[in-house]
């Protein structure tokens, strides 16, 4: 069910809150009267958030909030129900990424990664849902990316965990309907590539310069996604039109569309220049309350990319229908 309140009496929690989509967010609530409460690790950032989203008209709260502590994500939706009396929504959008080979990510940068991304959507989720309840029903928003459902290669931290997340939120609504607490929705969004700081603060072993596989889409694009979710929950939402065609290729020929996903990023997703190797903002706070990553340059590449990821959409259907057609054949036989 949607919030019970409108969004202008409404409390939303956002994790993440200190760049990127969770700044987005947080300025579209804000926008429509909202009240945010705002949580990340860097104290200054998220301060200069809330100022911002004072001035377009909601209310704000900063709350320095480490999610990989699950003790400091129970203060910080019992702080959010203590300051404005009820949490009607809750948005888990906190994530790092550690991006190189498989077996050549440090060990130490990949459990974080794990801790931040998949434990800390575990954590926001166990601390929401009793303030949920307790104000008659709400929604839950895991910002879980289209890596939840499909795979790019050097991502492999980032791609379990979302799939992880993708995976407890189908159990945890599944637990809720049968036991008589539909008035809770739990949603999860698949974003394509959003242009936000996420690739220039993610840690690096490549040994190249990171850059966003295009078509690349502003993260206001995410951020009224989530509005709507609040508004009218689903299951799943997909933020960006080359998300939905991945999504699809995936579905209709997994095999296939793993290896050309795979050549595509293996090609795309690193820029000219080499770079050293760095744990980025895994271990550290690096935000500076910037929602966009400067990648505008790629955005310029959407339509030429989206036209290329719809080609090979149909490619990927017209292969399956003949897979499909020389499988009945073959059984007739």
């Amino acid at each position: 069910m949607p919030l019970t309140r409108t969004l202008a009496d409404a409390t939303v929690v956002i994790t993440g809150a200190s760049s990127g989509i969770g700044t987005a967010t947080a300025y579209a609530l804000a926008r429509r009267g909202a009240t945010v409460v705002l949580a990340a690790r860097s104290a200054d950032a998220l301060a200069e958030v809330a100022r911002h989203c004072q001035d377009l008209g909601g209310r704000a709260l900063a709350v320095p909030t480490d999610v990989t502590d699950p003790a400091a994500v129970d203060r910080l939706a019992a702080r959010a129900a203590a300051e404005f009396e009820h949490v009607d929504a809750w948005v888990n959008n906190a994530a790092v990424s550690a991006v190189g080979l498989f077996d050549e990510i440090p060990v130490a940068e990949f459990r974080r990664v794990v801790e931040v991304n998949l434990l800390g959507a575990a954590y926001g989720t166990r601390a929401a849902l009793p303030w949920l309840a307790a104000a008659g029903g709400g929604v839950l928003v895991n910002n879980a990316s289209v890596l939840a459902e499909v795979a790019m290669p050097y991502q492999s931290a980032y791609n379990a965990t979302k799939h992880g997340i993708r995976g407890l939120a189908d159990t945890v609504r599944q637990e809720l309907r049968v036991t008589g607490r539909g008035n809770i929705s739990i949603c999860t969004v698949l974003p394509a590539t959003i242009d936000t700081p996420f690739f220039r603060h993610a840690g690096n072993h490549s040994g190249r310069e990171l850059v966003p596989p295009p078509p690349v889409y502003p993260p206001e694009v995410v951020a009224e996604t989530i509005v709507r979710l609040l508004r009218r929950p689903r299951r799943e939402a997909y933020a960006g039109g080359a998300a939905r065609l991945l999504g699809l290729q995936w579905r209709l020929a997994p095999a296939l569309a793993e290896r050309a996903l795979g050549w595509y990023a293996h090609r795309t997703q690193f820029g000219p220049t080499g770079a050293a190797g760095s744990s980025g903002n895994v271990f550290r706070a690096d935000a500076e309350a910037e929602r966009d990553g400067g990648w505008q340059g790629r955005r310029r590449q959407l339509v030429r990319m989206t036209a290329a990821f719809g080609l090979a959409a149909a490619g990927t259907a017209v292969g399956t229908v003949a897979a499909i057609n020389r499988r009945s054949r073959t059984d007739r036989r």
